[in-house]
């Protein structure tokens, strides 16, 4: 089972990171934290690092209702999502399986729900071209 729900698309690197909040916003999430690890990288390391982000999208009603069921949930939470630029200029869309993440709490109710939350995210993947 993959940890990951990932699509190339056809578009340069800016305007994917921007199909991917508007798809996120489209199915309830919101985009809390935005990391820009090329410059975070070049800043802390002085490194070179290929264009890559990590959005950080939260459905605020399924953060809830898991936060409801499991008060240490929000260890894993927000949903990570990334974008990335391979060496070849490709540009790759990944969301994080919430369903992978969540197999080490036996907790039904949680499963379900993060089943729920995989299929917004894998609907905000394939919604980018």
């Amino acid at each position: 089972m993959s940890y990951h729900l990932s699509k190339m698309v056809g578009l340069g690197f800016d305007a994917a990171v921007d199909a991917t909040i508007a798809a996120l916003q489209a199915e309830g999430f919101g985009v809390l934290t935005d990391i820009d690890v090329a410059a975070t990288m070049h800043k802390k390391l002085g490194v070179a690092f290929r264009p890559y982000r990590i959005l950080g999208a939260c459905n605020p009603r399924m953060a809830h209702e898991a936060l409801k069921l499991e008060d240490k949930v929000g260890t894993m939470l927000p949903c990570n999502v990334i974008v990335q630029q391979h060496d070849d200029g490709s540009v790759e869309v990944s969301a994080i399986d919430p369903v992978t993440s969540m197999q080490g709490i036996d907790n039904p109710e949680l499963a379900r729900l993060a089943g729920t939350v995989r299929d917004m995210l894998r609907s905000v993947v394939n919604r980018i071209a």
